[in-house]
């Protein structure tokens, strides 16, 4: 028999894993079981690897960034002209 709330899910980017806990399982073999599950279905594979990557810029923060350095590599020049630099 199933007991309400006696077990897990983890649900990322619509894959779920789901883990009942059988009638004489203790909480440790149930986490543990869980566990495999998770590591099996690759959700913490895929949430590592998203961890630290970062969006693409928009073509007008690309543009701005370009005019920003453009224009500050046309100074340190003028500068080093002026022997300032």
């Amino acid at each position: 028999m199933q007991e309400p709330g006696a077990y897990g899910i983890l649900c990322f980017m619509n894959i779920n894993v789901e883990v009942l806990k059988n009638n004489n399982e203790n909480a440790v073999n149930l986490i543990r079981r869980f566990t495999k599950r998770v590591q099996g279905s690759g959700v913490l594979k895929r949430v590592r690897s998203l961890r630290y990557s970062e969006r693409s810029l928009s073509k007008f923060t690309k543009k701005k960034k370009a005019l920003k350095r453009i224009a500050r590599t046309t100074e340190v020049n003028r500068l080093k002209k002026l022997g300032r630099m």
